[in-house]
Order: C-alpha cells, then sequence, then structure tokens
C-alpha cells in the first residue's frame, strides 16, 4: 500500500462520519444555547465591525483588522476549489449543505472569537496572545494543559501543510499555466513578497490583509455578480436544483456521474468546514489580537467571517457553477471553477479566477502565518518566534517545487486533529459563553 493510500484511509477515517457529526451538533448546541443570538445579531456585527476600524480597547490590532487577518487565512483556495469538488462529488445539493454548516458555525466562530478575548494573555514581547490553546489552559485549568498543547503542535505542523507550502504551490502553478513564470521564479518571489509582511508580525500582516482581503473579495464577488446577471433567469432554478438535490441526491446529467444524498451532505459538509473554517480553533487566534476589551462584541465580529466566507464567497462560485452549465461537464473538480467564469465571460473570466487563486493563496499564507507563529510560542515562548518566521519563508520556496499530492490529504488530517481539542473546549467553557451572552444582550436592545 502507498503513502497516499494510508493516508487517504486516515482521512476519511478523521473526516468521517463521527467528526462531521462532532463539528456540526458542536454547533447546533451552542446555536441553540446561544439562543440565536448569533443569526439574529448579522446587522449588530456589522455594525460593531464598522466601529471596529478604531481601537475599542486594549490589543494589536483594531478589531476590523482583526477580523481581515482571519479572513486573510479563511477566504482561499476552499471558496474556488473547494466548492467546486464539493459539486462535483456531491452535486449541486452540497451548497444547500454548506450553508446550513455556515449558519450553525456562526455560533462556532462566535464562541471561540469570544473566548479568544476573555482568555487571552499577554506575552513577554507586550502583544497579546490567544486562541483555544489559551482558553483550554486559562479557561478550563492547567490540568487541561495537555489538550492545549495537543492543539497547538497540530496547529504548528498544519500551518505549514494547508497553510503554506500547498498555497505557495497553487500560486506557482496559477502563475506558470497563466504567463509561463518557473515555479522556484515564484517561490522566490513570494517568500519576498511575504517576507516583507511576516517579519513585522501581526500588525504587518494585518496592514496587508487590511488591503488585499477586501480587495480580492469584492473583485471576485463582483465578477461572479456580473456573470450572474448576464444568466438571471437561471437562477431560481439554480436555487429549486440546490434544493432538490440537497434531500434527494442527483441523479447523471451530461458528464456528471451523479451523487446520493449522503455524499450531497458530506461533501458539502467537509467543503463547508474547510473553507470556512468553523470549529478549527484558527481564527480565534487573530480575533484574540483585537484592540476591543469586550468579549461579546469581538464574538459578533467573529461570526462574520463565516458569514462573508460561506454565504456570501462560496455562494457566488457556486451559482455560477450552476447558471453556467459548468457542472455538468464532467470537468475535473480544480479547473470547473475557472471553466465556468471563463465560458460566461471568455477571455476574463477565466484570468479572474487565476488572479483570485493568487491572492487567496498568498494571504492564506500570511494569515496562517500568524496562526502557526502562535502556536510555535505558545509551545516554546518567544524566542522561538524568529526561527519559526524564517522556516516559514524558506517553506513558501519549497512549496512550488516539492509539494505532492499526498500534501493536501495530510494537511487535511492535521485540521481536523487541531478541531477535536478545540470542540472539546467550546463544549466544556459553553456555560461560560452563554452566561456571558446572556448578561450582555440583556443589556442591549437593538
Amino acid at each position: 500500500m502507498s503513502l497516499i493510500d494510508i493516508l487517504n484511509r486516515i482521512n476519511d477515517f478523521v473526516w468521517g462520519p463521527a467528526l462531521l457529526v462532532l463539528i456540526g451538533g458542536t454547533g447546533i448546541y451552542l446555536m441553540i444555547g446561544l439562543r440565536f443570538e448569533p443569526l439574529r445579531r448579522i446587522g449588530y456585527g456589522f455594525r460593531l465591525l464598522w466601529k471596529g476600524r478604531t481601537a475599542q480597547g486594549e490589543g494589536d490590532l483594531p478589531s476590523w483588522r482583526a477580523l481581515m487577518t482571519s479572513l486573510s487565512a479563511t477566504v482561499g483556495i476552499g471558496n474556488i476549489a473547494g466548492v467546486a469538488a464539493a459539486v462535483t462529488l456531491g452535486g449541486p445539493g452540497a451548497i444547500f449543505w454548506m450553508w446550513m454548516i455556515a449558519l450553525v458555525g456562526m455560533a462556532t466562530k462566535y464562541s471561540e472569537s469570544l473566548l479568544a478575548i476573555r482568555y487571552r494573555e499577554r506575552d513577554e514581547l507586550g502583544n497579546h496572545v490567544g486562541g483555544p490553546m489559551y482558553y483550554i489552559r486559562n479557561g478550563l485549568g492547567r490540568q487541561w494543559n495537555w489538550l492545549a498543547v495537543t492543539f497547538a503542535v497540530f496547529g504548528m505542523l498544519a500551518g505549514f501543510g494547508i497553510g503554506n507550502m500547498v498555497q505557495s504551490h497553487e500560486v506557482a502553478k496559477a502563475l506558470n499555466s497563466t504567463w509561463g513564470i518557473e515555479p522556484l521564479h515564484a517561490g522566490l518571489a513570494m517568500a519576498l513578497l511575504a517576507g516583507l509582511s511576516i517579519i513585522g508580525g501581526i500588525r504587518s500582516v494585518g496592514a496587508v490583509a487590511n488591503f488585499l482581503v477586501p480587495f480580492m473579495c469584492l473583485l471576485y464577488v463582483s465578477t461572479a455578480l456580473v456573470i450572474l446577471a448576464m444568466n438571471a433567469g437561471n437562477i431560481p432554478g439554480a436555487f429549486g436544483l440546490i434544493l432538490h438535490s440537497a434531500f434527494n441526491g442527483q441523479e447523471a446529467a451530461g458528464g456528471f456521474a451523479g451523487a446520493t444524498l449522503w455524499a450531497a451532505i458530506r461533501y458539502g459538509v467537509a467543503r463547508g468546514i474547510f473553507s470556512n473554517e468553523a470549529g478549527l480553533g484558527s481564527a480565534p487566534i487573530a480575533h484574540a489580537s483585537a484592540q476591543n476589551n469586550n468579549a461579546v462584541h469581538q464574538g459578533c465580529i467573529g461570526m462574520l467571517g463565516t458569514f462573508i466566507d460561506t454565504i456570501i464567497v462560496c455562494t457566488m462560485t457556486g451559482l455560477v457553477i450552476i447558471v453556467t452549465g459548468a457542472w455538468q461537464l464532467g470537468e475535473p473538480k480544480s479547473t470547473l471553477t475557472a471553466l465556468a467564469f471563463e465560458n460566461a465571460l471568455p477571455g476574463i473570466g477565466g484570468f479572474i479566477v487565476a488572479l483570485a487563486i493568487m491572492l487567496f493563496a498568498f494571504t492564506t499564507i500570511l494569515g496562517w502565518s500568524v496562526y502557526g507563529e502562535r502556536c510555535t510560542e505558545f509551545l516554546f515562548g518567544t524566542k522561538a518566534i524568529l526561527p519559526f518566521r524564517i522556516t516559514w519563508i524558506a517553506a513558501v520556496i519549497v512549496g512550488p517545487v516539492w509539494v505532492i499530492e499526498s500534501a493536501w490529504t495530510l494537511a487535511d488530517i492535521l485540521n481536523a486533529l487541531m478541531a477535536i481539542p478545540n470542540l472539546i473546549a467550546l463544549l466544556l467553557l459553553s456555560p461560560v459563553i452563554f452566561r456571558m451572552t446572556r448578561e450582555h444582550f440583556a443589556q442591549v436592545k437593538d
């Protein structure tokens, strides 16, 4: 049995029904315990985000930039290739299940961000640090430190895979296919650009994310809206197809091989989690740096990451794939989105997707550098920060020339292993989450 076969079996096991039920079930439990406040307070969250352009308390980044840093890691290839994979393997109905896991995931992301502020610390350099490893240790007590260490180890290792080398590989591949740039040259250029951002720490990454994230999201979503406007007559049918396929599976059509109901649920939920990262425990690491003393406020801002990532960006990808009919062509999942955009806007659509992949992947490298660095610091102290940054920049060069097929699978496995300690902590700390939320909204009338 080959290495990739072994990794695939492990991946199928860890991302099997048990973990999907744990992630989805935790989100449902938190949503009910929160009395559906995350869904009711979306507008409230956006108002807080607007105010969060300036400092609202102690921290390293305004709340707006903390969210942009989180989105820089979250909005990525999963919004393009991940959605295409879900539709290819699970049919149009997979999009519905992506929506469902995103809605309950808002409760998860709210809770993660709240706890990130509630239990954050200041390190020896004066930086505000937090995330699952800190709310496990400080919220559950020192006897749970083994669980915090477990999360930090998997978070550090996962960063070099899903957050670094596979991303630089995808950027180099897009640059090579679009402009013929050699992978090694692309890796060196990315390492230089990433180094200029990363070497300054989270404040520097936040400043870059503050510019790139809104730009790349607006560019991609605007292009998708143009395509949807050109195919407006197909939109009602697309929603009908999504809903029908979500509960009935999808029969074969054109080059599409067909998909069962379970396939729609499995791939929709799995790709949705992969895209928005609700439950993985990565985003609260960025939110812990927010200049905000109100944990509930930061929770409301943090949950918007899931809304923006899946309900807006992923939905645009999915609708374009369906209204253009590209989902029936039987194309490989890696090229399906580009084909859909190019068929709708010849000469422009494919370029926009290639540019989006490059920007999304590059910002993911920046965002995950923060996550990996914080996990490394938790394990080894502030003395490990500089060696980590140097190693991270070197890995950006390695990705374009070395990443193999098994890297994606290994990254998926490590993501799953990150999620388990985080979900345990969320469930055990849920009384704190519920109490703080009730006390806050008992005083808020809007």
